[in-house]
C-alpha cells in the first residue's frame, strides 16, 4: 500500500469531525448489507470564490461493509475536486489481516450499481487524486465538476480487529470550467497478415491502476515481445481507454477492457467498446454477475475469469464458468495455482463432453504490473482472419488458440483420419466410426529440452521427448472411442521431483467424434 501523505491544508479553517454512521441504506440494489452511507461533508459555510477544504476522520470497525460512501455537497463554480486520504496500518498478530483501504469517487449522478455516476477508482494504488474538466489523475475520468452530491467511495479491503482509523481531506478549487477534450480511442483494426496466427497479451496494468508502466512503455515492451495485440485491463476503471493515442500502429492492435475486481474473484472484460464501464461492487451471493457478463458481451467483449485460483484475498474465482467465454489458466510466471487452474479447466472439458454443452477455451496472459514482470509471459496465440478486434475476439471465443511462454515458441497441432479429414485447435474431427484410427500430430519450434504430452479426457496418454534443439514433431494414434478430445502440452523438465514441469506451451483441445 502507498505511504500516507499530509492532508491538503485548508485555506478556510474548518472543524474536523469524527463521522459516525447516520443512515444505513442499500445503495447497491438488493445488497443492503454491503454498503453504508455516512454524513454529508458540506461546504455551505465557506466564502464563495475561496479554496475550500474539509477533513473527515472516522473508524471503520471489523466486519465493515464492502463499500462506505462519504457524500460531499459540491456547490456551483467548482473547477476541481481533489481528495487525499490516509489510514492507520495497525499492527496485528501473525495470521490476522491488517488494514487496507481502497478509494474511488462517484459524481452527482449517484452511486447506483451500474449507473452513470462512476468517475474513477484507484483502489489502494495512490493516496490522492484530482478531477477537473481538462485533466484527471490516472484512474479517474476528466470532465466537469458539476454541482450536486458527489460520493467518495471507501473500500475496506481488510480491517484489523481493532478497526481501521482513516482520514479523508476534500478540497474544492473554484474557477471556470475548462473544455473537456474528446477522447481518442484505438482503431479496431491493424494491418495484419490476413488469416494467420496472432500473438497477444490481454491482461496488463499501467499507471492507470496499480501498475508502474506508462501506456507508452507497455506498447514498447509489447512490440519487443513480438506481440500483435494487447488489451488494456485496469482494475475497475476505463481511464486508460483514451491513453493510447499514437501508440498503436500497423503492427500493434490495442484493445480496450477492464479487470473487474470483485470481492469473489477478478474477471477480464476483454475487448469491450471503448469507454464501457463494468461495475465490480457485488459478490457471488448477490446473483448479479450474469447481468454484467451480458453487458460485456453487448459491448462486443469477452468474459474471462482471471487467475481463478490466485491466493490473494478476494482473487479466488467463485462465480463459476457458466457465464465465461474463456478462462485464464496461465497467469504470469507459472505457479502451482496455475497448475490447479489448468486441471480444473480440463475437468470442465470432460463435463462439456458429457453434457454436450459448450466448452470454455483457455487463454494465458502476463498480468504484468511493473519490472521485472515480463509482458508476453505468457501470450495467447490466436488463429484469426485478420488483425482486428472482431477477428481476435472470434478466435478466442472459438478456442482457436494456444498459449506460449514467448514469441520464440510456435506450435502446429491437429488430428486427421485416413480419409483426409482434419481438425485443428478448437475444432472437431468427425471420423467415420468410434473405432476409426486417427493420427494426432504436434510440431514444435523454440522449446529446447522440453517434453510433449497429449492429454485426453482420461488424462495424459502419450509423452515424448522433443529434440534437444527444441524443434521437431511427434505423432500418436488413437480413436474417438478412446479419447473424446486431445490437447497438447509442451513442458520443461520438472524443477521439483514428483511435480510437473512448467509449460513452454499448451493448446486448446481438438474434439473427436465417431
Amino acid at each position: 500500500m502507498p505511504a500516507p501523505i499530509e492532508p491538503i491544508p485548508a485555506a478556510i479553517p474548518a472543524p474536523r469531525p469524527v463521522h459516525r454512521p447516520i443512515a444505513r441504506r442499500g445503495l447497491l440494489v438488493g445488497t443492503a448489507a454491503t454498503a453504508l452511507t455516512w454524513g454529508t461533508v458540506s461546504f455551505a459555510d465557506a466564502d464563495e470564490g475561496d479554496l475550500r477544504s474539509r477533513t473527515v476522520r472516522g473508524v471503520l470497525p471489523a466486519g465493515s461493509p464492502d463499500y462506505v460512501y462519504l457524500p460531499v455537497d459540491v456547490p456551483r463554480g467548482v473547477a476541481e475536486i481533489a481528495v487525499s486520504y490516509t489510514y492507520e496500518r495497525t499492527p496485528v498478530p501473525a495470521g490476522t489481516q491488517g488494514n487496507a483501504l481502497d478509494i474511488g469517487i462517484f459524481d452527482e449522478r449517484g452511486t447506483e450499481l451500474g449507473g452513470p455516476g462512476f468517475r474513477g477508482w484507484s483502489g489502494g494504488a495512490r493516496d490522492s487524486f484530482f478531477i477537473r474538466a481538462d485533466e484527471a489523475t490516472p484512474g479517474y475520468l476528466a470532465g466537469p465538476v458539476r454541482a450536486g452530491t458527489w460520493h467518495i467511495a471507501l473500500g475496506p479491503y481488510t480491517v484489523a480487529p481493532e478497526g481501521l482509523p482513516y482520514e479523508v481531506t476534500v478540497t474544492l478549487r473554484p474557477g471556470p470550467t475548462a473544455p473537456t477534450a474528446r477522447p481518442v480511442y484505438p482503431p479496431e483494426r491493424a494491418k495484419g497478415r490476413g488469416r494467420a496466427w496472432y500473438r497477444g497479451d490481454c491482461h496488463l496494468h499501467s499507471v492507470h491502476s496499480d501498475g508502474r508502466r506508462t501506456p507508452a512503455e507497455i506498447a514498447a515492451a509489447a512490440r519487443a515481445a513480438g506481440l500483435d495485440f494487447i488489451n488494456s485491463s485496469e482494475h475497475n476503471t476505463t481511464s486508460a481507454h483514451g491513453a493510447w493515442d499514437g501508440l498503436w500502429g500497423d503492427d500493434l492492435l490495442v484493445l480496450t477492457g477492464e479487470e473487474v475486481t470483485t470481492r469473489n474473484g477478478h474477471v477480464l472484460a476483454l475487448a469491450t467498446d471503448p469507454g464501457t464501464f463494468v461495475d465490480w461492487r457485488y459478490r457471488a451471493r448477490d446473483n448479479r454477475f450474469g447481468r454484467y457478463a451480458r453487458a460485456v458481451r453487448r459491448a462486443g467483449g469477452l468474459v474471462v475469469p482471471a487467475h481463478p485460483h490466485a491466493t490473494c484475498i478476494g482473487c479466488h474465482w467463485k462465480f463459476g464458468l457458466g457465464e465465461a467465454d474463456a478462462v485464464e489458466v496461465w497467469n504470469g510466471a507459472y505457479t502451482p495455482q496455475d497448475e490447479i487452474a489448468l486441471a480444473e479447466w480440463d475437468n470442465s472439458l470432460v463435463a462439456a463432453v458429457r453434457s454436450s454443452k459448450a466448452w470454455v477455451p483457455a487463454m494465458g496472459n502476463s498480468d504484468a504490473h511493473r519490472e521485472p514482470d515480463r509482458i508476453g509471459l505468457p501470450q495467447t496465440v490466436v488463429l484469426a482472419d485478420d488483425l482486428s478486434r472482431e477477428a481476435i475476439v472470434a478466435g478466442i471465443r472459438a478456442g482457436r488458440s494456444y498459449i506460449a511462454e514467448s514469441s520464440a515458441v510456435s506450435l502446429s497441432f491437429g488430428v486427421s483420419d485416413g480419409r483426409g479429414r482434419h481438425a485443428g485447435i478448437g475444432e472437431r474431427l468427425r471420423a467415420a466410426r468410434d473405432d476409426t484410427p486417427v493420427t494426432v500430430r504436434l510440431e514444435v519450434t523454440g522449446a529446447p529440452d522440453c517434453t510433449a504430452h497429449f492429454v485426453t479426457d482420461q488424462g495424459t496418454l502419450f509423452t515424448a521427448a522433443l529434440p534437444k534443439s527444441g524443434t521437431g514433431a511427434v505423432e500418436w494414434r488413437t480413436t474417438p472411442a478412446y479419447a473424446a478430445y486431445v490437447r497438447a502440452e509442451v513442458r520443461h523438465p520438472a524443477a521439483v521431483p514428483g511435480l510437473p514441469g512448467a509449460p513452454a506451451a499448451l493448446t486448446n483441445p481438438v474434439f473427436l467424434e465417431g
